[in-house]
């Protein structure tokens, strides 16, 4: 938890009871928690965000999992946006979590979870 930089990671889900693995970019800086998915096709794994409350799927070309983290990682909600929505901020949210939609429920990522983030490999 704290301040990551850019790079790749580790999304843990489940950790006590048979966790779930998922690869991670991880957008710390301005820059990159800008671009976010924008113009992609397709994301393997997620995209975290750091920080950031709130999101937007404007010029999205695919339909996303949105997952709002607490301060402690905690998921505060999960909603699923279409392209060219505005998510408003979300109160006690500190980071986002971006998917293809569909794919969070599978990785048991659901309001109250606390999800672990393993950063490595900082690009």
């Amino acid at each position: 938890m704290g301040r990551w930089r850019d790079g790749r990671g580790v999304l843990v889900v489940g950790a006590a009871e048979g966790a779930v693995e998922v690869p991670l970019e991880i957008a710390a800086s301005y820059r990159a928690r800008t671009k976010g998915l924008l113009g992609r096709e397709s994301v393997e794994g997620a995209l975290l965000l750091s920080p950031a409350s709130g999101i937007h799927t404007f010029r999205m070309r695919m339909p996303i999992d949105v997952a709002y983290l607490s301060r402690d990682l905690r998921v505060l909600a999960v909603r699923t946006m279409v392209p060219g929505r505005l998510g408003l901020p979300r109160p006690r949210a500190r980071h986002v979590l971006e998917a293809e939609a569909g794919v969070m429920a599978g990785w048991g990522v659901v309001a109250g979870v606390r999800v672990d983030v393993v950063a490595g490999g900082v690009s």
